[in-house]
């Protein structure tokens, strides 16, 4: 039907065609960044699909590649692991569309012969949660704190199950004293947040180091499951996600700092 979205593989020659994340405007810093993080990780086995509206509108997503390389915090070796799937849009919503996508992933994690798919997911923001992988036939073979749980779809009923990397507290010490901000390119968003939080932590007489996370290895060691994004002060967890200027302000008043 022409009503219905269209799922289309993201290839070199349609990258800088395609909405990135919702983020359409090539000169934005974190698609730019996004878009030369997608080309080296297809090198290494990553397959990203947008959905499209008919009106060429960008109401899904998903991105999965081997585990090997997952910037997350999991060691899911011989695993597709996937690091997102959302839809957007009322109308799209609630219609089968992200198990579609999953199932798509699955297709292609037969096709590489490969044990299964993994995931991570909890019920806040920037991550799915577990029920839509629980009702695609997923199970929850990991917990890590506060609230992330690792589910895997296996294809392979003998094959050892993905687990998070743990060591979080321990992890947390090695960024010492004063505020740090972890940052990466895995999402485009996290540019604008990650600019906003440094310039108010900034304000508030705070001197940050920013620190970007650049290999898989990097991510996969990082102080929190989600990896990609975190701010630590005085080796304390302050945001494990992206977070607004607003809330990360609220957040200081709160610590007194």
């Amino acid at each position: 039907m022409a009503s219905e979205p269209l799922l289309v593989d993201v290839d070199a020659g349609n990258l800088e065609k395609l909405p990135c994340c919702g983020v359409k405007n090539l000169a934005h810093e974190g698609r730019s960044r996004k878009n030369c993080w997608v080309k080296k990780y297809q090198k290494k086995g990553l397959r990203a699909k947008v959905l499209l509206t008919p009106d060429n509108r960008q109401c899904g997503y998903i991105e999965y590649l081997p585990g090997e390389y997952a910037w997350r915090g999991v060691d899911a070796a011989g695993y597709m692991f996937i690091h997102c799937v959302w839809t957007f849009f009322k109308q799209f919503q609630g219609r089968g569309e992200a198990s579609s996508m999953i199932r798509a992933c699955l297709s292609d994690a037969r096709r590489a012969g490969m044990k299964g798919v993994a995931v991570i997911a909890r019920e806040s923001p920037w991550l799915a949660g577990a029920r839509l992988f629980l009702k695609n036939g997923f199970e929850v073979v990991d917990a890590a704190p506060p609230d992330y749980q690792l589910l895997v779809r296996k294809l392979d009923p003998a094959a050892a199950n993905p687990t998070f990397k743990g060591g979080w507290e321990k992890k947390l010490k090695r960024y010492g004293q004063g505020l740090t901000i972890l940052r990466s390119n895995q999402c485009p968003h996290i540019a604008k947040f990650a600019s906003e939080i440094q310039q108010a932590s900034e304000e508030a007489g705070l001197n940050p180091k920013v620190i970007e996370l650049r290999t898989h290895r990097q991510a996969q060691n990082a102080p929190t499951p989600y990896a990609v994004f975190a701010v630590i002060h005085n080796g304390r967890l302050l945001a494990d996600h992206q977070i607004s200027r607003t809330r990360f302000r609220n957040i200081l008043k709160k610590l007194k700092v």
